[in-house]
């Protein structure tokens, strides 16, 4: 992966934990959010692993479909 490309996934996924509202619900705390992380990839190596990527990506894309709904909402309200 080129550095400009890096550094734009670094970027979304610095965005999706923000999304899910975990910076402000740690108020900021590196070593909490860092801590969270692990505690999921934990979840990840269980025997489970399908089932809980089943479930995070089902509730993942019901959040980006509702915001997709909102901005088309707010582009014709708009118009």
């Amino acid at each position: 992966m080129q550095r400009r490309e890096r550094t734009h996934h670094l970027i979304e996924l610095g965005g999706l934990v923000t999304k899910a509202g975990l910076v402000d619900l740690t108020d900021d705390d590196r070593a909490a959010l860092l801590g969270g992380l692990l505690e999921l990839a934990d979840q990840l190596q269980d025997a489970g692993r399908a089932d809980v990527l089943a479930r995070w990506r089902h509730r993942g894309r019901h959040v980006f479909e509702a915001d997709a709904q909102n901005d088309r909402a707010e582009h014709e309200a708009a118009t």
